[in-house]
């Protein structure tokens, strides 16, 4: 009975359903975006690696001592502390890090290009993936060694078409031999490694005149390990700068339930914000059914002639607005 009194008034039907659909479609869609930007980051914290915790020079907690003020700088961080850390038996691997930039010249050709000194265990830390050669070599990181690895866009730069393997270019003032290529990867927390040069840490330190990292980076042994593993990096470093916790170690699920909580926030904020036009619309489904009783004095005074109890006149009301909500849901999924 209700679709039939639908029916009758097919245009007035047709834009409750759409205003409807309008705004479940609305929530949906923004929902969605809000979803889709928190596994977004997701994807890009699990690129870095599983179980990861990053150590930075310096405090990050409040203390009494106003250091920055009386120009006192973080005890830099050094190869020979990031190599103590393998002491731990909760830390699987660490990947010390030197970044810089200098120009990378070969064949008439050059350009600025971010260079990254670590060692042969980033390519496990990072998980990274190789195009052509191999990466850096192992052994003792504190010997330096004229190789390189190349990101895939460098490569394509300096080298054309040609083959870049076993040939040499200059870093700044420095000869270095390509050995491999990374597999294109694009952009990892901002972090482009298609056009990166990675030479080993020792070299970097050289290269840059500098003996201190920017980062370390360490795997732990596993998921259980993490926060074994992040005490013991803050303890081996306290021992080695004379008692004294003047690091920071970060752990990646740290970095992730903060952007988590942002994100589950700006989820909400824009599906409320969906929720006022399907709530306009839901009014506007009520006025016009209130309108339609109006309208409809002379089917009610009948329905009421013929034995029908009031409840059952606002059952039929009642049943029309469900049947244009739920018909404007149904579109609004569709949508």
């Amino acid at each position: 009975f209700a679709s039939f009194s639908l029916t009758g008034a097919r245009t007035r039907t047709l834009l409750m359903i759409l205003a409807m659909a309008i705004g479940v479609a609305a929530v949906v869609v923004l929902t969605a975006l809000g979803e889709g930007a928190r596994r977004y980051v997701v994807g890009q914290f699990s690129s870095l690696g599983t179980h990861l915790l990053i150590v930075f020079p310096g405090r990050s907690e409040t203390t009494g001592n106003p250091g920055m003020l009386l120009g006192e700088t973080p005890r830099d961080l050094t190869l020979d502390d990031a190599l103590m850390l393998t002491r731990s038996r909760a830390i699987r691997r660490i990947a010390p890090l030197t970044v810089g930039s200098a120009l990378v010249t070969t064949h008439r050709r050059s350009r600025e290009t971010p260079v990254l000194g670590s060692t042969a265990e980033m390519l496990e830390v990072r998980k990274m993936s190789m195009g052509q050669g191999q990466f850096l070599p192992g052994g003792d990181p504190r010997l330096a060694s004229p190789v390189c690895v190349l990101g895939d866009k460098v490569r394509k730069e300096l080298f054309g078409n040609q083959p870049a393997l076993g040939e040499w270019l200059r870093i700044g003032d420095r000869r270095f031999r390509v050995i491999g290529v990374l597999a294109t990867q694009g952009q990892s927390m901002g972090f482009d490694t298609d056009e990166l040069v990675i030479v080993p840490v020792a070299s970097a330190q050289m290269l840059f005149n500098t003996s201190s990292l920017f980062r370390i980076l360490i795997e732990a042994r596993g998921r259980e390990s993490i926060a074994r593993a992040k005490q013991d990096a803050v303890d081996i470093l306290a021992q080695r700068h004379d008692g004294e916790k003047d690091v920071t170690v970060v752990t990646q699920d740290a970095i992730l339930a903060t952007f988590d909580r942002i994100l589950r926030a700006l989820t909400l904020a824009v599906a409320g914000i969906a929720a006022i036009s399907l709530s306009v619309a839901g009014i506007l489904i009520m006025n016009v059914m209130l309108i339609a009783v109006s309208q409809r004095r002379q089917e009610i005074g009948l329905l009421k002639a013929i034995g029908a109890a009031p409840a059952q006149i606002r059952a039929l009301f009642f049943a029309e607005a469900a049947v244009l909500s739920l018909a404007g849901v149904l579109a609004g999924l569709v949508l």
